[in-house]
Formats: C-alpha cells, structure tokens, sequence
C-alpha cells in the first residue's frame, strides 16, 4: 500500500481533529452527584409532651414555616429594628462578599475551558557575536550583524477538556458557590435569631424592674405603717428591722437589672453596626413583655432540607467533594490543547504587512502523564476520603437537625405547661399576700406573715416573667431550628449590596 500523499494526512489529521472536537463535551470522568436520600427520617415530629393538653393550647401545627415569624408579635419596633439588622449587619454583610468571592473564583476556574485570544506586537534589535553560532558560518570579513525584526502575532489556544476534568472542577465550583451562599442563609439566620433574642431578653429584663420598682413602693408603704404602728405601740423593733431589711433587700435587686439592660441595649447595637447607648432612644422606653405566639408552624420532616442552611452546606460540600473526585479520575488520561498562531514577522519595516511576510501555526498538543510518582493516585486517594468525610458529615448534619426541632418542639410544650402552673401560683400568693396583709393590719399576725408573703408573691412574679421570657426563647429557637427566617433578611442585604455596588459603578463612569 502506497503512503498518503501529504495532503492525505492534512485531511486525516483535520478529520482527527474534528473527531476530538466532537468527543469534547461528552467524556465525564467520575460519578454524577445526586444529594443522598435518607431513608429513616422521621414521618413527624416527635412531641414529648402530653397530646391532650398540648392540643388545646395548639402549642405547633403542620402548617408552613412562617419565613416572617418575628412579625407574630405584631411589635413595631422589633419589626423596625430588625429590618435594620437585614441592612446593617456586618457579619451577614461578610458573608455575603463571600459568596462574591466564590463566583469569581468559580469564573478563574471557568476560564480554563474557553478559549483564549491574544495578541503581541513586537521589535528587536538584534546584534549577533563574533564569536558566537555564526563563527560555524563563517561570515565575511566586515559584514553587518546588526540586524532589526517586527512581529505581529495574534494566538489562540483552547483546552478541549475532552475527559472532563475542567468540566468537574467547574461543577465543584459552583458547588462552592452554593456552600458560601448556605453559609450566608447560616448567618442571617443565627443573626436574626440571636437579635430577636437579645430583644425579648430585653424586655423581660424590663418587666422585672417594673416588677421590682412596684414591689419597692409596696415594702415601703409597709415601713411606713410598721413605724406608725411602732409609735401606737403595736410594733416592736424586731417588726422594724424586718421592714428594712425587705427595702434594702427590694433596692439591691435594681442595679443587676440595669446593668443587663444596659448590656443588652449595647450588644443589640452592635449588632446593627452602632456605637455603645445609640439604641436607648428606641428601646429605654418601656414595651409590654412580649408572650409567645399562639401556634408554631412546623410543617413536615421532609422538608427541613429545603430550609435549613447547614444542611444545604453539608450537601455543597458533598457534591464539591464529588466533583474533584472526578477530576482527579480525569487527571489520568491524556490533556490536549488545541493552539494557532497568526501574524507577520519582517527584518523591515516596509514589508512588515506584506501577504509574503505573513505566516500561521495550528495544531494539537497532547500532554500524556507516564510517570508522576504517585501523585495522581495520591491526589485521587485524597478526593476520595474527603467525599467519604463529606458524606459522615452530611449524614451527621441531618439527624442533628432532626433532633434540634424534636428537642425544642418538647421544651417549648414543657415550658408552655409550667407556665400555666406558675400562672396560678402567683394568683395563689397574691391572695396570700392580700390576706396576710390584712391580718397583720388587725394585729392577728406579726409582721413576719406579711414579710414571708411579701417576698414569696415578688419571686413567684419574677419567675412567671423568666418563664414568658423562656417560652417566647424557646419558640425562637423551635424557628432556629427549622431553619425560617433567613429570606427576607438576606434579601434585604443583597438588595442593599447590589445598590452599593451600582452606586460605585456610577461613581466610576462619572470620574
């Protein structure tokens, strides 16, 4: 059989290079991610609370997550304050840039599967020695060495990416992406939650003083009268002592009070990027404590997924940690970039765009690993353990989700039953306590009773506000858990940043 001609082999090599062009794009090295299916989630939420008394309080409901659920108390200015959080945040503000850095590093990764254009325009001037290469030529006595070039090369190269290595380390990227953006949900979330908190700690603080205060107006109303009956004679110095004992004690209770509410005002401003005391305008001003809502949305297992953003971030890690799995597979085999050059070269500049001084290159180049020395099974040994360790992770993420709502769906019934009991006790004291008073009034019993009565009617008050303030906390965490809350705050900053952004590229085409 005669050889081919050359231009058979042009054809033959054009037609191979057509058939790799083709086979780029369909070769995908690695397994396919799909997010793994937990078969034993529960069918719903377990309850450890007593079904008929937790049903006619409607404690949670199957409903829908409320995504606005602090809106349920219907408080102006929580609602103010923490549309402020959603634009002022910095750590929810931090997080957002992270997920713009993950997009730009998912376009330097992108870039390498697209082609790339450049050109360079260039001049030499070029001096050859003596006694250099050209004594083998042996030039003539007294000839030029000097000599000039002009350049003018436009270059193309491209990397077919024919067993998909780019491909996955694409799709790991993206995955990246969706991780930075769940763990943005994270944050706004445990933001959101944290402030919510601080607020109804806030106001529970502030219920205690009013508490305090009234109480300190009633235990020296109660000198008062122990005095005016010491001078009839009806008292004696013990009855006094105990009286003044009970005010200093009642005066003693107000500065811790005032001193967290202090804290807690400085750290809510902080929380909205301001300085120490700038929230007490808004929040010295005394509000009703605020009570838990009537029924708590929890709706079904299957779809906490959706909604919790560690999860979502265990499932990113997972199909990134799967992406380079296949592209540590792709590694193995043959990397061919297709490249060209095209331009003019001339030794002057009168014929430097001449047809005769054009010129071009075009061509395959394959890059065939045989020998690494155990890198690329390293490397492959390493993804794989990293995508096991992501799926543990994963695995390990979802049954700590599953047990944060069942465990606060429970405390959240237990503390709502408790509350009920200690509602009627301190209805119980406070008869105590009117009875006791008037006793002492007609002298039937010493002021001791009155005393006893006194402080068990302020702490059984006190613990009834702890205990508002407790279920109101422990509904907070019941949305924590499952995962609401997080879209309308991160919306709010991602408006805001999108404005920032617009206003600096605005302020850059006016300079």
């Amino acid at each position: 059989m005669k050889g081919l001609s050359v231009c058979g082999r042009g054809k033959v090599a054009r037609w191979a290079m057509l058939g790799l062009v083709s086979l780029g794009g369909c070769v995908r090295m690695g397994p396919d991610y799909h997010t793994p299916k937990e078969n034993d989630r529960p069918a719903a939420w377990q309850k450890a609370a007593d079904v008929r008394e937790r049903r006619s309080r409607g404690f949670t409901s199957p409903a829908t997550v409320d995504v606005s659920w602090w809106q349920q108390w219907h408080d102006p200015v929580l609602n103010r304050l923490v549309e402020r959080l959603s634009r002022e945040n910095l750590d929810i503000r931090q997080a957002a840039t992270r997920v713009l850095q993950a997009r730009g590093q998912l376009k330097v990764v992108a870039a390498e599967g697209v082609p790339s254009l450049n050109w360079a325009g260039s001049y030499t001037w070029t001096q050859q020695s003596r006694k250099g290469f050209l004594t083998l030529a042996q030039p003539a006595p007294g000839s030029n060495l000097q000599y000039e070039q002009y350049a003018n090369i436009g270059s193309a190269s491209w990397d077919m990416d024919v067993f998909g290595r780019i491909r996955r380390l694409v799709e790991a990227g993206k995955a990246r992406v969706d991780e930075q953006q769940a763990y943005a949900r994270g944050i706004a979330l445990a933001r959101l939650a944290d402030f919510v908190e601080a607020y109804l700690r806030l106001r529970a603080v502030q219920a205690q003083i009013g508490l305090t205060e009234r109480h300190q107006a009633l235990v020296r109303h109660d000198l008062a009268l122990v005095l005016a009956r010491q001078k009839e004679g009806a008292a004696n110095d013990l009855e006094v002592a105990q009286a003044r004992g009970q005010v200093e004690q009642t005066d003693s209770a107000l500065p811790p009070l005032r001193d967290m509410q202090a804290a807690l005002i400085n750290t809510m401003g902080v929380m909205l990027d301001l300085p120490p005391r700038a929230l007490e305008e808004d929040l010295l001003p005394v509000q009703p404590q605020l009570d838990v809502p009537v029924s708590v949305g929890v709706d079904v297992p299957s779809s906490l997924a959706q909604r919790r953003p560690d999860i979502m971030v265990a499932d990113a890690r997972l199909h990134a940690a799967t992406a380079e799995v296949g592209a540590a597979k792709a590694a193995f085999y043959p990397d061919i970039n297709l490249a060209g050059n095209l331009g003019t070269q001339s030794l002057s500049a009168g014929d430097f765009f001449m047809p005769a001084a054009k010129y071009f290159t075009l061509g395959p180049t394959v890059n065939v690993p045989i020998f690494e020395g155990g890198r690329l099974r390293g490397t492959l040994s390493l993804k794989k353990a990293e995508q096991q360790e992501a799926a543990l992770g994963y695995r390990q993420t979802v049954l700590n989700a599953w047990r944060d709502v069942d465990d606060a769906i429970t405390r959240l019934a237990q503390i709502q039953l408790r509350y009920q009991h200690v509602t009627e006790l301190v209805a119980q004291n406070r008869k105590a306590y009117r009875a006791a008073r008037l006793q002492y009034e007609d002298g039937a019993v010493p002021f001791l009773e009155v005393d006893r009565a006194e402080s068990m009617l302020l702490s059984s008050q006190v613990t009834l506000a702890d205990l508002r303030m407790e279920t109101t906390l422990a509904a907070v965490s019941l949305y924590r858990a499952l995962g609401g809350g997080w879209q309308p705050v991160l919306a709010a900053t991602e408006q805001r940043m999108t404005a920032e952004a617009g206003g600096r590229s605005g302020e850059r085409s006016v300079r």
